[in-house]
Formats: structure tokens, sequence, C-alpha cells
């Protein structure tokens, strides 16, 4: 079969490093920022919902004041100032101030621990911090004119899934080349008349990166939820005129499963993207269902290639919903290690958008970031195609008396059970097998799981070293990070699994 090639690849050019880039990009987000502003000056640019709404003059006229303010602390080019603030007007305008001032963004996740906040602060060195409940630094109008493509834009803090966070190191080029694969993936039209709601954290790289700033470079509007709700969510799609969603797959479900969603008009909104976690099949049927209108992507990425690395578009996301779908335009992707029986290895990844390394961090940059090559540290195959599915994180992956078994396998098949409301499979130690397979069941409000049924079910639809030995259900959800991946070294801390079922 021929490699299905689904996305506008004009105008891109391959450099000597062996790096495609996209033509005629601005050289910074101020040059795109400035130009959106040139091109539709008051229109509506951000709304925090509640709480109220400016254009994009006065977002760039309030970004230039808190540059000022910075530069009245001290802060010089290169210079670090941390974001602590929630989601909302004062975090787009503070990102922006400290691109004006020349400095680098900080993005700090608020549901870390006070030791993780003062660990990313001392480890990045940032001179000024952006505190909730504080005016934001106010100034003299300032805004540097020279930024170039390579300078360090941000730097993003990893969820800290395996340690201490490390701090992916973003230029101004990473930034500007994943707004064009969201366009160009995404079919976003750049002409001012998208609604986007953002639902997740903008210290994320999803709320960022893959939504707030194509948006500016659109000259489309934002509407920011402070906090998440499912009620204002609902609300906002025909309050706010929204015609694009982009969020993580639990709130799709959630959003779905509302006793009142039926009488929600959808009909006007034209995109619905999903990522950031597994996203179980059958619920692929069910976003088509609930929005007739709209076209479905799914997306994947990683903090260290500043979002989207593959996308699945609509035209493939029922008949392939396991699959994250194609390399974006400008990504190179290979597998290393691969395993002969599962045809399965660790998925690499190259492109403009991949990050500079780690801050501070030079022996997990040589680890990871090799020849231009990002090591993703995610199991995936690759068919003759270009479809690509993630089948597990490498340090997730069970390995059960020599054969390797994949969570998200397992954790689709589990989920698919009516009774299931999410799944999360990992590694129990085993003195002989070495490790078996466990799962942690969360069941649907109302609907008790009988574990009898939950493992017939699974026998029906796995090989049966892959079946889970252990069950154990919650009442709980499962813990997430802010992009929704379920913190399974977390889980593993509290869950007592008991006896094997056989």
């Amino acid at each position: 079969m021929a490699v299905i090639r689904p996305f506008d690849e004009s105008r891109i050019t391959r450099g000597p490093d062996g790096i495609a880039r996209y033509q005629d990009r601005p050289p910074s987000l101020l040059h795109m920022l400035r130009a959106t502003v040139d091109t539709w000056n008051d229109k509506e640019a951000l709304v925090e919902l509640g709480r109220g709404r400016i254009g994009y003059r006065e977002f760039w006229d309030r970004a230039a004041h808190v540059a000022g303010g910075l530069r009245a602390l001290g802060v010089r080019r290169g210079d670090r100032v941390a974001i602590r603030l929630g989601n909302g007007i004062d975090w787009c305008v503070s990102f922006f101030g400290i691109q004006m001032a020349g400095a680098v963004a900080v993005p700090i996740n608020t549901r870390f621990a006070e030791v993780e906040v003062e660990y990313v602060v001392s480890d990045s060195g940032s001179k000024v911090v952006i505190m909730p409940g504080q005016p934001l630094p106010d100034g003299p109008a300032f805004a540097v004119e020279d930024l170039e493509p390579g300078d360090l834009s941000a730097i993003f803090y990893t969820s800290g899934t395996t340690g201490f966070p490390k701090g992916a190191m973003t230029t101004q080029e990473a930034f500007l080349a994943n707004i064009e694969t969201c366009r160009r993936v995404g079919d976003l039209p750049f002409d001012g008349t998208t609604r986007n709601l953002i639902s997740v954290p903008l210290f994320h790289v999803t709320g960022c990166n893959s939504q707030l700033l194509p948006s500016c470079e659109g000259g489309g509007t934002v509407v920011i939820m402070p906090a998440f709700d499912i009620k204002l969510f609902l609300q906002a799609i025909t309050s706010e005129r929204l015609n694009s969603l982009t969020t993580v797959p639990a709130i799709f479900w959630l959003a779905i499963n509302q006793p009142d969603f039926g009488v929600i008009d959808t009909s006007a909104i034209s995109r619905v993207a999903y990522g950031g976690a597994p996203m179980p099949p059958d619920l692929v049927g069910r976003l088509m269902e609930a929005f007739p209108n709209a076209r479905l992507g799914n997306g994947f990425g990683l903090t260290e290639c500043c979002s989207v690395a593959t996308f699945l578009p609509h035209e493939h996301s029922k008949m392939r919903p396991e699959s994250v779908g194609f390399a974006a335009p400008v990504v190179d992707l290979k597998l290393t290690d691969v395993d002969p029986e599962t045809c399965a290895g660790e998925l690499l990844i190259r492109g403009p958008n991949v990050s500079l390394g780690y801050w501070n961090k030079p022996e997990a940059t040589a680890e990871t970031f090799v020849d231009h090559w990002l090591h993703t540290g995610d199991m995936a195959r690759i068919d003759e195609q270009g479809f690509v599915e993630i089948v597990d994180r490498k340090k997730d992956m069970i390995n059960r008396g020599g054969e390797n078994v994949y969570c998200v396998e397992v954790e689709n098949a589990l989920a698919a059970f009516p009774a299931v409301f999410e799944a999360a499979v990992t590694a129990v130690p085993d003195t002989m097998m070495g490790e078996k397979v466990g799962a942690v069941i969360v069941p649907k409000p109302g609907q008790p799981i009988d574990i009898d049924e939950l493992v017939a079910h699974a026998k029906a639809r796995l090989a049966d070293f892959k079946v889970p030995q252990y069950i154990v259900v919650r009442s709980q959800a499962l813990p997430r990070n802010a992009g929704g991946k379920v913190l399974k070294k977390k889980l593993r801390e509290h869950v007592d699994w008991g006896k094997p079922l056989w």
C-alpha cells in the first residue's frame, strides 16, 4: 500500500541539518502578533468567561505595559520570568509581555505542590514570578523588535511523571512551526472566524501552543475557562457562538454524557480535536453523532516537540480510531529497537518544533535529544500507509514472562465494556513471571462492575497473556496530569492489588 500524505506540504524546504522547515514564517511570536493587530485591530481576541473580553489592540497594549514593568524590575534579554497565574486574560497578557521584554516565559503548573513550584523557579533561575492576586508588572510600553527564530522563547516544564519536572527549551521557531502545523493539519481558517474554547490549562502545550497561539495568528477569538466546569463548558458552546473545540478525551466523554447534552445546539461546531491521552475507539463514533457538522481530528505530541507531531484527520477517524494519524508536514518519524513480533519500537521525532533540550540538564538532554532526533519514550507502530499507533510508554510496558504487553491496547479493550468509565493498566511485580498485568477500573455512575463478566469480555478481545490477572475497582477518578495523562506512578503507590484472579 502507498503512503498516505493527507496534509499540505507546499512551501517546505529541508536544510543541511536534515530538518524540514516551513517557508515564509514570521521571525518571532511578536512579529506574528504585530501582523495580527495590524490586520484585525480591535477585533475580539480574548474572552475570559464571566470576567471580561479584550480586542487585539488592547491585548498588544496591555502586554507592552507588562514588558515595560518587567524592564523596570531589571528583566533583560534572556532572563526567565515565571507565570504562576491560572487560566485567563492576564496569563495571555503576561506571556506576550515576557516576549516583548525579550525574556523567556516559564509557565508553572498550578497543580504543582509548593516544593515543585520552588524547584521550577530555582531551576529556571526566574528573576521575576508573576503571582496570582497581585497586579501585573506595569511600566512604559516597551517591545523588543529584533527577536529571531533561534531565540529561546519559553521553558515548559514537564509534568514530572518520572521524577522532578524537566524544562523543555522552546524557541520562537518551534512555536511558529507548531502554529503552521495546526493550521495545515486541522484545516484552520486564518480569516478571523475561529471561535475556540480553551478548557485545558494554558501552562500546558495543548492550551498555549495549539489553541491560544494559532488563534492569535489567525485573528480568531479565544474563549478561556478560568477553571473547568462542565456546565459552563456546555453553555459556552451556544453563548459564545463557538465553532471549534479542542480538549482531552475525558472532557468530551463527560460532556456528551451530561443529562441535558441533547438539548444543546452543537450544529455550529465545525471542528472537534482531541489529544493528550488515548481516545477509546468507541468514543470517536459518539463524538461524530454528538457534533454532526464537525470534522474530527486526533493530535499527538509532547512538551518536548511543542505539541503536535502527528494528526489523524477526519477522513480516517472512524476507520482508524486507534491511530494518532500521520506525521505533521515538517516532522520526520522513525522507530528504534523494534520488536520483530509486535513491530513496535520507540518513536523518534525530528523537526523544527523539537526543543533545544532540557534546561540545566545536560545528561538528560544528551540521552533524549540525539543528532536532532527526540527520543520520545513512547512505544509505537508505523504501518506501510504511514498510520502511527502509540501502544505504550516505554517505561510502562509490561514484560510478562518475556511477552511484551502494551497497556493502551489492554485499556482500550477494557474501556469497551459497557460499565467501565475509565481504565488504567500497569505492571504488578511477580516472582515467577517478573510482571503480571493489573488494571484499575473506574465504573460509570450507578453501574457496578461484574469482574467475571469483565474478564470474559477481555478474554474475547485479547491474547490470554494480556488479560489482567489483577483488577481493582475504585470510585475516585484516575489521577491525571494537566495534559490528561494518567499518573501511573502515583496510582501504583496507592493501589492494593490483593490476590490474582487466577
